[in-house]
């Protein structure tokens, strides 16, 4: 997670440094885009408004009983917008003011009717009814009167199409009525009808069909309810008579049927009298016996005689009160009988009487209801009569248009910000894209990806000659590391020849060249600058030295090298200018007389750097570094791209040359912040401390005279320095 949060951040700081590398690009393209802007504004054709509001009513006479026949829209206001604009309504405008001639077309009403449809517009104002009407025009006076001409001629239009559809409303209101009034004459006749039929007499009028059937057949009905009622009474009885049969006929013993028969509430019978007596006598004989008398005393016999005779008649009393139940069970079934046939016939009468009278309430309950829907509907087309022929107001208005000299098109502000928002857009866009179409090195990465050398130095921009400067300068620092890397990437102190190349003109190998020799003169070591560049020799302006003698008036005369070497106001540093500029340069470098010369130098001095042509330009370049020990290419930042690059590590590999690295050139460090690790020196640097001059070595040479035959074997590294 930690990474891919790190992996975004690169990114956005990659395309802050694009904008920060592009910035001059981006400013150009928005100035330039604020700029067509401004002159697209001033040839723009300035217009004045003429405004108009309305409040448009929302259309609501075409709706009868709910239902709308005109056919209304869903948006209705949308609708509007399109009749204020539809060809009727411009053609009033163009007719009433005359507009043909008056814009000088003639009798084309056609094209004063297009021309007109432009400059009006229409909007509504949110959540409200309210509609503007705007009318842009060069001529104020103008703008506002064709705004109230357009307002006049949709509110003649609006009142006509109200007028219309009020005639039809209420045309569609009489031919509703009409359908009604049929209506209802047709169910007066069908209830007329089944009076006749049924022979039925309604008093009641029209105060409602409950009275109607409240007085039809009231008498029937009753009788048919107490019928019913006898039948149910006659059932009972016959089931509790049957009952009670059933129940003293299931008993057998005498005894008990005696005991259950005086349980029975049976009228004009003696049991209920006799039977007490029986029961007293029976105690009576049991207490005789008790008390001695025998089965043959009188007493006893006379007791048990008249107990016998109580139970004789007390059997017959019960045997005379079934035959007694099953009579009045018989008269009841007849009864129960006779009283079904009746009700069953007054029953079938009955249902007649109500089917009729069922049949007759229908239809006068229709009847009614239409009538009372009648009624209604003349109260309600009454009203919609007195409504619909009110003079009604479709179109409010609220505001009319006045002259006004304000230009409110084009809309300068807004215009020029939108052009200002474009400008900044495509300004970072065009930043990108050229960023992309971009081949030349922008990293260090470039360099050893493409390349496939280090980088030895990286040299901020707008780095002056060091010799010319005066105190101490932070930009000295860049050109000591470059002698640090060029010391501990050498293979050897002897290899100490040294070209400096680029791919085109201008890349700066000249300033680098001298700056470079200038740190090394500083650090002790005996230097010597060659102008190799035959074709345009640049070294001697940095020292203010004539060029007029110097390498090829050695290389083609008989010159002595303290003839040709000259020494700088700088110590241990020395200088051989390139001499009369011949006409085959390449000829005279590519000889043995400057083999021998370059291994001599090298002999006499710690360091030799020669100055050389472009390599890409011409084959000077090639020579030199076919002969010298090492070659540094230096490739101004951000200028040639990456394949020509390549074709200058190739040239120089070609002749047998050994590319030590490169030297990064003229770097912006203020917007390309990943090169701010590499020159940090900058921060740290403090331009108030003394630098401690390091001690001179012994010099080998004041002169070509004196010049050493034998090399030292001091380092590069500039151990007595101190920063």
């Amino acid at each position: 997670m930690r990474e891919q949060l790190t992996e975004s951040k690169m990114h956005a700081l990659d395309y802050w440094q694009v904008i920060r590398n592009r910035w001059g690009t981006i400013l150009l393209t928005f100035l330039l885009v604020c700029l067509s802007a401004m002159i697209i504004i001033s040839l723009l054709e300035k217009k004045h408004i003429g405004r108009v509001r309305l409040q448009v009513q929302h259309d609501s006479k075409g709706t009868v009983f709910g239902k709308d026949f005109m056919g209304g829209s869903g948006n209705w206001l949308e609708t509007e917008f399109k009749i204020i604009t539809a060809r009727e309504t411009m053609l009033r405008v163009v007719r009433k003011l005359g507009l043909a001639k008056k814009w000088n077309l003639g009798t084309d009403e056609n094209t004063a009717i297009a021309k007109l449809t432009g400059m009006v517009e229409t909007s509504e104002e949110r959540g409200t009814d309210i509609i503007a009407i705007e009318v842009y025009s060069p001529k104020p006076d103008e703008a506002a009167e064709l705004a109230n001409a357009v307002a006049d001629a949709y509110e003649d239009r609006r009142k006509e199409t109200e007028k219309g559809r009020s005639e039809s409303a209420i045309n569609m209101l009489a031919m509703e009525l009409d359908d009604q009034r049929k209506q209802v004459d047709s169910k007066r006749i069908e209830m007329i009808r089944l009076m006749k039929q049924f022979g039925i007499i309604d008093f009641s009028g029209m105060s409602g069909w409950i009275g109607a059937e409240n007085s039809v057949s009231n008498s029937d009905q009753t009788t048919y309810i107490q019928a019913r009622q006898h039948q149910e009474d006659f059932r009972r009885e016959v089931s509790n008579l049957e009952l009670q049969l059933n129940a003293l006929l299931a008993i057998k013993d005498q005894d008990r049927l005696i005991e259950y028969a005086g349980t029975l509430n049976i009228e004009g019978m003696s049991i209920k009298e006799t039977l007490p007596k029986f029961r007293t006598m029976q105690l009576e004989v049991g207490f005789l016996k008790d008390g001695g008398l025998g089965d043959k005393h009188p007493r006893v016999i006379a007791a048990r005689g008249q107990v016998e005779n109580m139970g004789k008649q007390l059997t017959q009393a019960v045997e005379s009160f079934k035959d007694t139940i099953q009579t009045r069970i018989d008269i009841a079934k007849a009864s129960l009988k006779a009283l079904e046939d009746s009700t069953k016939e007054n029953e079938a009468k009955l249902v007649g009487d109500k089917g009729r009278h069922a049949e007759y309430l229908t239809a006068k309950k229709e009847y009614e209801q239409q009538f009372l829907l009648l009624q209604q509907m003349q109260e309600h087309i009454l009203k919609q009569k007195v409504d619909l022929e009110m003079p009604m107001m479709p179109v409010v208005r609220h505001e009319n248009a006045v002259q006004s000299n304000e230009v409110v098109r084009p809309n300068t502000q807004l215009l020029l910000a939108v052009g200002a928002g474009i400008g900044l857009v495509l300004g970072i866009v065009l930043s990108f894209f050229l960023e992309y179409m971009d081949t030349s090195v922008k990293t260090l990465d470039d360099v050893e990806r493409y390349l496939g050398v280090p980088v030895l130095a990286v040299i901020p921009k707008d780095v002056g000659v060091l010799h010319k400067q005066s105190g101490l300068s932070p930009d000295a620092e860049a050109y000591r590391i470059l002698r640090t890397n060029i010391e501990f990437n050498r293979k050897s102190a002897d290899a100490n020849a040294i070209t400096i190349v680029s791919g085109g003109a201008g890349e700066g190998k000249s300033t680098t060249l001298v700056n470079l020799a200038y740190i090394c003169a500083q650090g002790g070591y005996n230097t010597l600058m060659i102008d190799g560049d035959l074709r345009r020799p640049k070294l001697h302006t940095f020292f203010d030295i004539n060029n007029s003698v110097g390498l090829t008036n050695y290389l083609t005369t008989a010159l002595q090298l303290e003839d040709v070497i000259l020494q700088t106001p700088i110590d241990n540093l020395y200088f051989m200018p390139s001499g009369i500029l011949p006409a085959d340069a390449a000829g005279i470098l590519n000889s043995r007389r400057m083999s021998e010369l370059i291994q001599d130098l090298k002999n006499r001095f710690d360091l030799v750097l020669i100055d050389s042509p472009p390599i890409l330009g011409v084959s000077d370049a090639s020579v030199l570094a076919s002969e010298v020990d090492l070659t540094i290419i230096v490739i101004q930042h951000r200028k040639l791209p990456r394949n020509m690059l390549m074709r200058v590590k190739q040239a120089v590999e070609n002749v047998g040359g050994n590319v030590l690295g490169v030297v990064l050139n003229n770097v912006d460090v203020r917007s390309d912040s990943q090169y701010q690790y590499y020159t940090s020196y900058y921060t740290y640097y403090s331009p108030t401390s003394a630098e401690s001059k390091p001690k001179s070595r012994p010099s080998r040479e004041k002169s070509a005279a004196s010049a050493p035959s034998q090399p030292t074997s001091a380092p590069l590294s500039g151990e007595d320095e101190e920063y």
